[in-house]
């Protein structure tokens, strides 16, 4: 089911949540709305469902204006961040749920409901449990049985809002390979909403990276990885270091020295220049960054360590092999190897 937001427009009491945002969803993608807290991601996301309508522009399901219809209409499953299960029912029974409340015109016979449950328990790794309580289950595995629930009503599309808030570290990233799986055996469009980087970048097809109300970039993850196309999507995705830098003759300069970078496209005579901490070269001589350590800590197999560029008027990032001999108050010169300019700010 392609899904297609146009011009789409959401206001709260005169605050706008949502400023003209158009996007195409092709069927059978998985995508991420991406931002932090009052980006609007929530609140598209709950445009697509059904459970709010949009100030001005139009949703499309395919070829027809869903805009106006219910949740029911539509024919999504929501998943969300609390599980919102039937502590009163059994496992079987809240997956079973959303087929015994159809209208019996539509509603399978009870054997057809209890296989397809059961086919779905097994789907979602919860074989045997299905006699057992919300209560009694574990936090990922309640919030399988929230996922179940939500395909038996075999929906057009599957809306989940930050299915792995509320979990662990470890749980969510056992579940985020799970839901890859799950997405690429049943091949429904999916939509999720997440604050979380790394989430999005692993399970994504493409990112939505939103801010403020707004789409900021679409694309692949790599694509909004590698080529942030805004300093914001450049902080926000991954880890960032930022410097303000001339342009002189496609010669980057920081401090009054050239730093062995250059860019004849950028038309501006300021800048600044981001990079990635992983991103960078070390350097014995010739033109470089060049900043002294005030501060170390180790991150995973390499040391982070923050620079003091131009007499600790800018402070960076770089990471270094986990043995590099560098101390504090040690003298490092580097490039980055990958990096993007932006205007400075006026």
């Amino acid at each position: 089911m392609d899904i297609r937001v146009q011009n789409v427009r959401k206001e709260f009491t005169r605050y706008p949540a949502l400023r003209d945002v158009s996007l195409g969803i092709n069927s059978g993608e998985l995508i991420a709305l991406l931002g932090p807290s009052g980006s609007g991601k929530t609140t598209l996301l709950r445009l697509i469902a059904g459970l709010e309508t949009p100030t001005a522009g139009q949703i499309f399901f395919g070829d027809e204006d869903a805009s106006a219809k219910s949740v029911q209409e539509r024919n999504v499953g929501f998943v969300f961040q609390a599980y919102a299960l039937f502590r009163n029912m059994t496992i079987l029974e809240n997956i079973a749920f959303g087929l015994r409340v159809r209208p019996r015109s539509s509603r399978p016979a009870n054997a057809e409901i209890r296989r397809r449950a059961l086919e779905l328990l097994d789907l979602v790794q919860l074989s045997g449990l299905e006699k057992r309580y919300p209560q009694q289950l574990s936090g990922g595995q309640r919030q399988r049985v929230a996922l179940a629930r939500a395909l038996a009503i075999e929906p057009r599309v599957l809306l989940l809002d930050e299915p792995f808030g509320a979990l662990d570290a470890q749980v969510r990233k056992e579940l985020r390979k799970w839901l890859r799986e799950i997405h690429d055996r049943t091949g429904h469009t999916t939509v999720f909403v997440t604050h979380d980087q790394e989430e999005a970048l692993e399970l994504a097809d493409r990112l939505v990276v939103m801010s403020q109300g707004a789409i900021e970039q679409v694309g692949t993850p790599d694509d909004v990885y590698d080529s942030p196309n805004s300093p914001f999507v450049f902080s926000f995705i991954g880890e960032s270091s930022t410097l303000p830098v001339d342009v002189e003759n496609g010669e980057l300069w920081a401090g009054g020295r050239a730093i062995g970078l250059g860019s004849q496209a950028f038309s501006g005579k300021t800048a600044r220049l981001y990079f990635r901490p992983h991103d960078v070269e070390l350097v014995e001589d010739g033109a470089a960054l060049a900043g002294v350590v005030v501060a170390s800590r180790r991150v995973g197999g390499t040391r982070r360590v923050e620079l003091e560029i131009g007499g600790a008027q800018e402070r960076v990032e770089i990471d270094l092999p986990f043995d590099h001999p560098a101390g504090e108050r040690s003298r490092i010169a580097f490039r980055p190897k990958r990096w993007r300019l932006f205007p400075s700010a006026s």
